[in-house]
């Protein structure tokens, strides 16, 4: 019956210098989506969830795009500029709009 080493296999290789991290960039690289489209129903949907929560201070979970992948934050709008396309969150965050993918208003407590 065959028994795996498990790590112990991978042990030579840790001896060589930047094999770990050149393992670590590969698999972040190979993990990048393209840029999610969004239809225009879904760009209205999240205009007016950004309407209703700076309106009524509402703290929402925004889902953006980054690097390749989505992120996500909580806070609450603190500054919108349509012109220049980006918004200020209350804890100093600035986001582009074009990245954003989803935003979800959050219960108040």
């Amino acid at each position: 019956m065959y028994k795996d080493r498990g790590i112990i296999k991978w042990a030579p290789f840790d001896a060589l210098n930047g094999f770990h991290e050149t393992i670590e960039a590969y698999k972040y690289e190979k993990g990048k989506k393209d840029r999610p489209i969004l239809l225009e129903d879904k760009l209205n949907k999240l205009d007016e969830l950004l309407k209703e929560a700076i309106e009524n201070r509402l703290d929402i979970q925004i889902y953006y795009y980054y690097d390749g992948y989505i992120k996500n934050i909580y806070g609450h709008v603190k500054k919108l500029d349509r012109n220049y396309r980006y918004m200020i969150l209350d804890n100093g965050i600035r986001l582009a709009l074009d990245d954003i993918v989803d935003i979800i208003h959050l219960p108040k407590d």
